[in-house]
């Protein structure tokens, strides 16, 4: 199978690369305004600011007009005026084609933030049978393997107990680090430590900007 090149942006977004085709994840308020250039598609997997930015999803689509974009209802309905035929709502339990990604939508709800705070719909991407996985803001369990999963690592909804044993659950090959914007580089290495040596996966991190081949 052919590698995908793998491209890390602030906070929770990721841009895969195959066969000169560009496929984005949650291209949100603190990810860089150049996260959707040249795009082809994109996937959002809710509605909190810091994984969607109207505007920026807005220009993305306006300076690519064959780009299409997969999400759900909550943001579809945001968008899907504007962009007529360009916009697809998703749920959990839907496979599509995007960008020349086979995908396949798992999840339903955020994880729990606070009993008092209404949890809101969350939908994660498994992409290419696997090769990758974004859960979005919730820790679920796809029923596929996983070789690459991309962690929130820090969040106001987990700890790490959590992170860890979510890693323990999921089983990837490797997983890389994201929703980490508000991860200090004093913190850093005591997450790296802790879930590298507890989580019984290749625990690796990519600065904004880099890139591997998975």
């Amino acid at each position: 199978m052919t590698l995908t090149t793998l491209t890390k942006k602030s906070h929770a977004c990721i841009r895969l690369e195959k066969d000169g085709r560009t496929l984005v994840i949650d291209p949100g308020t603190f990810t860089e305004e150049d996260a959707t250039d040249g795009v082809d598609a994109i996937l959002v997997t809710h509605e909190h600011l810091d994984h969607f930015n109207e505007d920026r999803l807005r220009a993305g689509l306006e300076a690519s007009p064959g780009a299409e974009i997969w999400t759900l209802k909550s943001v579809a309905d945001q968008l899907s005026a504007a962009f007529p035929g360009r916009v697809h709502t998703v749920g959990h339990g839907d496979t599509f084609t995007a960008a020349g990604f086979d995908v396949q939508v798992h999840g339903e709800l955020h994880a729990v933030i606070h009993p008092d705070i209404p949890r809101i719909t969350n939908v994660g991407y498994l992409v290419d049978a696997g090769r990758v996985f974004h859960p979005g803001d919730a820790l679920t369990v796809p029923d596929h393997p996983v070789e690459t999963l991309m962690l929130p690592v820090m969040a106001p909804w987990s700890k790490i107990s959590e992170v860890i044993d979510y890693v323990r659950e999921v089983k990837p090959q490797r997983a890389y680090d994201i929703h980490d914007a508000l991860l200090t580089d004093l913190a850093r290495p005591i997450y790296d430590h802790q879930i590298g040596a507890l989580g019984g996966a290749e625990h690796l991190r990519l600065a904004p900007g880099d890139s591997a081949s998975v």
